[in-house]
């Protein structure tokens, strides 16, 4: 019945937004698969607490989908609810794209909190529903809005790790990757993943339960570095060390303005399978994209003596 009346609630906030269908992922900001409890709008809206699964509301249908780890507790955390379970993988399961596809008519409004979505998907989503002239709305966190008693994101304090343990300081680290725009001819690397800031940085947090991970976003370009965290959380041996690199620390969500500074004339590399939806529509139109893997992905994979 709790879970009935929330997906309820939602359904009215759609109707006031004119939203025929809304998705709910699990993932944070930064396309995590573990997050911490303030991103778990899924697990609220539907009742299923596993890490990996996405809700899809519409005015008369509700389904949620997750993969075969999940499919025995899922089938019991929405009992009762009216979600129906979506069976991923399975023979004649629709996938999301295509529930929504079928579900969904001419001129609708698919809704989402672009922050939460990869740009992958939310372009590939784009892409298959102006087919029906449906129009996509990235800027309602419609499911979190209903969340009363939501917990606030982690005020939990960073650490450093020294050197002896990570074996390479920033500084070297961030000289590597600097290189490595130079020869893909990138202007600015805008990296959004947790653990990749984690490690560029040599900066630990606790922000999300058993992973040493701080909320954060970080752009480079080919003279500066610009990191987006709580100010509060770093201690003033991290603030030292980011000054001799001369990082200029911003607030957390400030990351959805400062993109759009961008010129055209800068070519931007980013990898859509981990920067957001709203990050990667607040650029410029105009800015050359330099879509790929971070390159920080392949020198994590190179252990040093150290580690």
């Amino acid at each position: 019945m709790v879970i009935s009346n929330r997906v309820s609630k939602l359904r009215q906030l759609m109707n006031d937004h004119q939203i025929s269908a809304y998705i709910v992922p699990s993932s944070d900001y930064h396309q995590s698969e573990y997050t911490g409890d303030h991103f778990k709008v899924r697990a609220y809206i539907s009742g299923f607490t596993g890490s990996a699964g996405t809700a899809v509301i519409t005015a008369d249908k509700a389904g949620l989908w997750t993969d075969g780890r999940y499919f025995i507790q899922a089938e019991k955390q929405l009992a009762g609810s009216g979600i129906k379970l979506f069976r991923m993988g399975e023979p004649g399961v629709p996938t999301i794209e295509e529930f929504l596809y079928s579900e969904m008519k001419e001129h609708g409004r698919l809704g989402f909190d672009g922050r939460v979505i990869a740009a992958e998907e939310g372009l590939s989503l784009k892409k298959l529903l102006s087919e029906k002239a449906i129009d996509i709305v990235y800027n309602l966190d419609l499911a979190g809005d209903i969340w009363d008693e939501r917990p606030a994101l982690s005020d939990k304090p960073a650490f450093l790790l020294d050197t002896k343990y990570s074996g390479e300081s920033f500084g070297s680290k961030l000289s590597r990757l600097r290189s490595k725009m130079t020869s893909e001819k990138a202007d600015v690397h805008i990296l959004t993943s947790l653990d990749d800031v984690a490690w560029l940085l040599n900066v630990r947090g606790e922000d999300v339960s058993y992973s040493p991970l701080l909320l954060s976003y970080t752009i480079i370009t080919r003279e500066d570095i610009f990191l987006f965290v709580d100010k509060t959380k770093l201690t003033s041996d991290i603030m030292t060390m980011l000054s001799e690199e001369n990082v200029t620390v911003l607030p957390y969500n400030d990351v959805y303005e400062f993109v759009k500074c961008f010129s055209k004339d800068k070519a931007i590399m980013l990898d859509p399978k981990k920067v957001n939806y709203a990050i990667y529509n607040n650029l410029s139109p105009d800015i050359r994209l330099i879509e790929m893997q971070s390159p920080l992905v392949m020198f994590k994979a190179v252990k040093n003596e150290i580690e």
